[in-house]
């Protein structure tokens, strides 16, 4: 019978249609792609998105004479957001010390680095630096202990002058009444030699307080304000009242040195006996 004959056996016409039946198509499956491909930054309730197991492979340009798109730096930790205190220049804040906004100038500075009233409590409302929220249009709110213009915080003396907080802090023989609070800047005990003092860095003499470094012999003096701009060592001790001050500083060539001192661990920087007089003095 013709169904018991091989392939072979059939006629040429028949064995060829035979052979060239399109196959039936597969039956078509669904694919769902892992969970953690589906997870996708939207609210409660969207839909989630498919995301492609395999990438689009990139097209190859042949094109010789045309230069690849620069590619955009990638982020690193190291970047910040441009926050940083206006005294210490640090960039970290807690809830504990937080960086707070002065609602006038913009100003930044730590709770604790700029004194009352935000070492008392940080307000719900606005908030304005004591240049900000001076009653007094003609003042001078420019620092009496550097030459600089503007700069970062500054706050009334007792004497109707004002002075950088970050200058109060480090100038020796200047101290705050309000310790605790950064309030009262008083310069009464400052020597006449330290207004006369002209600062290596910026060339200005009598133009406000020059530290001394603290390297003998050699005689260069500096601004703070300078100081701090040039990255230049000032060592400071925190203490109340009039116990704390700059144990030390130095100009550029001996914080170089410094420096390389500090990584033996053999060094240790201590008062000089002129200004541990002036400190413990009245």
């Amino acid at each position: 019978m013709e169904n018991n004959k091989s392939l072979h056996d059939l006629p040429l016409l028949k064995r060829y249609k035979l052979l060239h039946q399109s196959s039936p198509l597969p039956t078509p499956t669904t694919y769902t792609p892992p969970a953690k491909k589906r997870v996708w930054a939207l609210g409660p309730g969207s839909p989630l998105p498919l995301i492609d197991d395999e990438p689009e492979p990139k097209k190859l340009n042949l094109n010789l004479n045309e230069h690849p798109p620069e590619e955009e730096p990638k982020p690193t930790d190291d970047d910040d957001d441009g926050i940083s205190c206006a005294v210490c220049g640090s960039t970290d804040g807690d809830p504990t010390d937080p960086i707070v906004f002065c609602d006038g100038c913009d100003l930044m500075v730590h709770a604790t680095c700029y004194g009352d009233p935000l070492t008392r409590g940080v307000p719900d409302g606005d908030w304005l630096c004591s240049r900000c929220g001076s009653d007094d249009v003609t003042a001078g709110y420019d620092c009496c202990l550097c030459p600089m213009k503007g700069g970062g915080p500054t706050k009334p003396t007792v004497d109707g002058r004002w002075a950088h907080v970050l200058c109060a802090v480090l100038v020796p023989e200047v101290f705050f009444r309000d310790a605790e609070g950064r309030e009262g800047i008083d310069c009464s005990e400052v020597p006449k030699e330290r207004w006369m003092g002209r600062c290596y860095v910026c060339g200005v003499e009598g133009g406000g307080c020059v530290i001394e470094c603290s390297e003998p012999k050699c005689g260069l003096g500096f601004h703070v304000s300078c100081g701090v701009g040039e990255e230049l060592c000032i060592e400071y001790r925190e203490g109340r009242g009039r116990s704390g001050g700059v144990v030390a500083g130095f100009c550029h060539d001996h914080t170089q040195l410094w420096k390389k001192q500090q990584l033996t661990g053999k060094f240790k920087i201590v008062p000089r006996e002129r200004d541990a007089a002036r400190k413990t003095k009245g």
